[in-house]
């Protein structure tokens, strides 16, 4: 397949790229810059440039292409806290692909969040819409609504935490914030869970869902279903040498800054009828042994 991939020089996009280039299919990977282009180039992949900023910039590739995956996001308005800016890009980008897509049967795979859903008591599951109401939701919701549009739309939900090497999401801001106030630290009693997958094993899950995913499918890229907080703290307390405390009320804000409202979510979630589906099996090390691996606190 000429696959069309958002995000391909990204932490998650530049594995997913790599997924698919083994497994045959041709890729052309948007860029923004200069160096992300050669990146892409490097790889063996072909280069468009563009930005979410500029959706139309989107549109052309997306038509000649025989399938796309949208794995681009403004994290820097995440992180400003502007999420509602963020969720309105995407869904920009998500109107615009779908626009050039529609009635041709080809696939859009688009990676979303596991937080966004919330039941009590138990992990989340595929089947679980959205129930918060969140910046990420409307695209969510949009994607899945396009298998009324001739478009054989999947999502993929990614949990919390994608590690691996190079990783500079949740897990390095939490090493950070614990670095600069000298404490690690967890809210509460520490058993909120953070559900995670290891980069090398979500991005073969985006081809799957591209090669064969049904129309209107939720899929999770979910390896640990459920880590609790606090062995995380423990972890990162133990390679920085730093002692390991609670936090609550407002300690909890000034702690972790733009990642506290993250932070104090309990939000497990299983991929059990994922790895059913596409026959997705994780063999990757989980996120406690791959912190423990010592590259997350390298300099």
């Amino acid at each position: 397949m000429h696959v069309f991939v958002t995000g391909a020089t990204g932490f998650i996009g530049s594995a997913v790229v790599r997924d698919l280039l083994d497994a045959g299919h041709q890729v052309v990977g948007l860029a923004r810059s200069e160096q992300g282009a050669t990146a892409l180039k490097a790889a063996g992949a072909e280069v468009h440039r563009g930005d979410l900023d500029d959706p139309d910039s989107l549109r052309g590739p997306a038509a000649a292409s025989d399938g796309v995956i949208h794995l681009a996001y403004r994290h820097d308005l995440l992180h400003s806290g502007d999420l509602t800016a963020a969720g309105a890009v995407d869904l920009r980008a998500i109107e615009t692909l779908a626009a050039a897509l529609d009635g041709s049967g080809k696939p859009l795979v688009y990676a979303s969040g596991t937080g966004l859903v919330q039941p009590s008591g138990r992990p989340s599951t595929e089947e679980d819409t959205p129930v918060r109401e969140t910046h990420r939701s409307p695209a969510e919701n949009a994607v899945i609504a396009l298998a009324e549009h001739g478009i054989r739309a999947s999502v993929v939900r990614l949990p919390p935490t994608v590690h691996g090497q190079g990783d500079h999401g949740f897990i390095p801001a939490v090493i950070d914030f614990a670095r600069t106030h000298g404490v690690s630290a967890y809210v509460g009693d520490g058993a909120r869970r953070w559900p995670a997958v290891h980069r090398l094993d979500a991005a073969p899950l985006f081809r799957l869902a591209l090669e064969s995913a049904p129309a209107g499918t939720r899929l999770h890229a979910v390896a640990d279903e459920g880590v609790p907080f606090r062995d995380i703290a423990d972890v990162i307390g133990r390679h920085l040498d730093l002692p390991v405390t609670s936090l609550s009320g407002d300690e909890v804000a000034a702690h972790f800054g733009w990642l506290a409202p993250f932070v104090a979510l309990d939000v497990p979630a299983s991929s059990a009828l994922t790895r059913k589906l596409l026959d997705w099996h994780p063999s990757h090390p989980g996120l406690l042994a791959d912190l423990d691996e010592g590259h997350y606190f390298t300099a």
